[in-house]
């Protein structure tokens, strides 16, 4: 993320000179310095620095616009004199070793090299804007001054805790802004903390000066963005010191990754900014700085680059430069290492604008001869080639060999990349070559471009050897790593697989506490969070419904066994008795039997009729039943008041046995009757509904 004065380390440098625009300087991967002219878009310079591939560059800086010259020049007239413009001459890179180069254009070499300030790498350096002074932030937590004439540190002091990752210096070269997590507003001339504004929870990687105006009254504002922050954040700084927070917020689509900014000179003129998202987008605002604003602001216009193909497919803009123009913007886009520059006119009356450009036809670089120093030799169609060997005859052309080798070879399919990770056995090739588990490891790269490449082919296999990392460094790595288009099919495979088996469950666990970590920000700026996260939640409650309970239960058992554990009385059971104490038998006749069928039906609704359609019946038969059944009653109570006093004879001697004829008649036959017992019952069940 850069200002129009510097970049930082979470993106390759690229940064436009000041005022004119007219050349854009930029690091590739290779830790290669590249100038090139926006005007005729070719490639100016090329730098390559001694270590750029151990101290690659972090950072890249544009020194105020100066006359330079460029080694002996005739004497001009008077007239001639006065058409002498500045021009960008100086290049500041700081270096992941700790030293700054500083690079001239002019010359198209080396300036000097700033040693002995910093300990660790250097994350930004900024110009000021009047004296030869250069201020460089470092992962050593400090800042260190330097002066460009003599080489040398004029002072360095410890800013933050944490590493400095962002500078800016006021345009009246007396205030210097420091940034790692708590910006800090710095007095240059006693190199005491004049202010402190907090309100960033990771690393500020964007500061740079909205206004002109001078710091003694409350018309004094600087800009600040921070890293996975998709808000650039305006604060004031008032004479009473209350300027805790924000005043203004301007919403982005993604991380600011290049910032331009056009500042206001008076209350009457608007701050103009361009916004260089890291999804390629490009956002443009234009607001008056006079107070505080509570709602956030939205871009006045958004410009995406796509390409001309069936399916277009969407260009990422590298850097934009806003011109003296109102609507002019000068646009970098493609590759580091070969951009493409273009200077457009925009529509700010329209909100989205899709601009389409073929980039391969666009990609056409021409360097200028003083740069490339490779010749390449003439040769005229018409000479011949000797070749070494005896006259007449002709020596074997090895080259045609070569080619028809190459021309076999091209016939032979490669493997995909699913056939690759089929073949792959981590377990297998360190048995064999005995070396740790960890140099087997698919690297974190690897696992986020297999990762990316899994969701979008929606390969299983892919995603299966991905997901069987179990490191949790790796996988944070690797969630890190991905884009941000991708965290939501990733954390709806991730609910796919948590409804299958616990034992793939228990392996999506720390993916989705990984994902939550990382992209929790981007998570909640979904418009259908609700509709995309509701199965994931529904899910997740289920699964922990019965934990409080098992967890009380656990609780209980554990009392239980500690409880018993440290009681010394308590031994273990060792002769346990197992025999019954008692056994019951049901004991089953035919009379029984014969007796059940003898009862009217259930389901008959005239009980009453059906008794004594019954009872006549027997009657009939044997007229002696009633007499029985009267004498059986009779002896009933008989019985009762003999047991009542039984009873109470029990009470008074308990020793005294109970009479032989009421236990016999209570249990056998009765003397003198030939009926049993349980036609006894019988009749006194019949005698029982009938009363009823």
């Amino acid at each position: 993320m850069a200002s129009d004065g510097g970049s930082s380390t979470l993106q390759l440098p690229c940064v436009f000179s000041p005022k004119s625009r007219q050349y854009l300087a930029l690091c590739a991967q290779d830790g290669r310095l590249r100038v090139w002219n926006t005007d005729n878009k070719t490639l100016q310079q090329e730098y390559v620095p001694s270590a750029h591939l151990s101290a690659t560059c972090t950072c890249i800086s544009w020194g105020p616009c100066r006359t330079a010259k460029e080694g002996p020049q005739r004497k001009k007239r008077k007239s001639e004199a006065v058409q002498v413009e500045e021009r960008a001459d100086l290049l500041a890179m700081g270096t992941a070793a700790g030293t700054v180069l500083i690079y001239s254009t002019v010359k198209g070499a080396l300036h000097c090299t700033l040693d002995g300030g910093h300990t660790a790498g250097v994350n930004c350096v900024q110009w000021h804007p009047e004296d030869s002074l250069l201020y460089s932030g470092s992962d050593d937590t400090k800042i260190t001054e330097w002066d460009l004439q003599t080489g040398q540190t004029r002072s360095a002091w410890k800013a933050d805790r944490a590493a400095i990752t962002s500078l800016c210096v006021s345009p009246n070269g007396k205030l210097l802004l420091s940034a790692g997590y708590v910006i800090k507003m710095w007095d240059l001339e006693t190199k005491e903390i004049y202010r402190k504004f907090t309100g960033h929870s990771t690393a500020v990687t964007t500061l740079c000066f909205a206004t002109t105006r001078p710091p003694d009254g409350n018309g004094l504002y600087f800009l600040s963005g921070a890293a996975h922050d998709r808000l650039l954040s305006v604060w004031q700084v008032r004479d009473d010191g209350k300027d805790k927070n924000s005043v203004v917020s301007f919403t982005l689509t993604d991380e600011p990754q290049h910032v331009s900014l056009i500042p206001s000179n008076s209350k009457e003129e608007a701050v103009r900014l361009a916004v260089v998202c890291k999804d390629g987008q490009l956002h443009l605002f234009e607001h008056f700085l006079n107070g505080p604003c509570k709602k956030p602001l939205s871009p006045s216009c958004t410009v995406q680059l796509s390409d001309t193909k069936d399916t277009p497919a969407p260009i990422p803009l590298l850097a934009a430069a806003l011109g003296p123009e109102s609507r002019g913007v000068t646009l970098a886009y493609g590759n580091h290492l070969q951009p493409v520059m273009e200077r457009v006119e925009l529509d700010t009356t329209e909100r989205q604008i899709c601009l389409p450009r073929d980039i391969h036809s666009s990609l056409s670089l021409s360097m200028e001869t003083n740069v490339s120093k490779v010749k390449t030799p003439v040769v005229n169609a018409k000479s011949k080639v000797l070749v070494p060997g005896l006259p007449g005859h002709h020596a074997p052309k090895a080259s045609s060999q070569v080619s028809e080798k190459r021309k076999k070879g091209t016939d032979i399919k490669e493997m995909s990349i699913a056939e690759r990770l089929g073949e792959i056995d981590l377990d297998k090739a360190s048995s064999e070559t005995g070396v740790s588990k960890m140099a087997a490891s698919l690297q974190t790269d690897n696992l986020a471009v297999l990762l990316v490449q899994g969701l979008e082919s929606h390969d299983a296999n892919i995603l299966n050897n991905v997901f069987q990392t179990r490191k949790d460094m790796a996988i944070k790595k690797t969630v890190a790593r991905i884009p941000l288009s991708t965290v939501l099919p990733l954390v709806q495979e991730i609910t796919i697989r948590l409804q299958g088996h616990p034992v793939s469950a228990r392996l999506m666990v720390p993916w989705l506490k990984a994902v939550l970590m990382h992209h929790t920000s981007y998570l909640a700026s979904l418009p259908d969070l609700v509709t995309q996260l509701g199965v994931l939640y529904h899910m997740i409650e289920n699964r922990v419904k019965l934990f409080h309970k098992l967890a009380r239960l656990h609780g209980k058992l554990y009392l239980l066994t500690t409880q018993m554990a440290a009681n010394p009385n308590s031994s273990p059971a060792t002769d346990v008795d197992h025999t019954a104490k008692l056994v019951y038998e049901e004991e089953s006749s035919d009379e029984e039997a014969t007796d059940d069928e003898a009862l009217p039906d259930a389901e008959s609704d005239h009980w009453d009729e059906d008794e004594e359609e019954m009872e006549d019946e027997e009657a009939e038969e044997n007229p002696d039943s009633r007499r029985a059944s009267k004498t059986n009653g009779d002896e009933m109570e008989r019985g009762n008041e003999i047991s009542k006093g039984f009873t109470e004879s029990s009470c008074t001697d308990s020793a005294q046995p109970p009479p032989r004829a009421e236990v016999a008649a209570g249990t056998g036959t009765r003397p003198g009757n030939g009926h049993s017992f349980t036609d006894f019952l019988l009749s006194q069940t019949r005698i029982m509904f009938r009363s009823v």
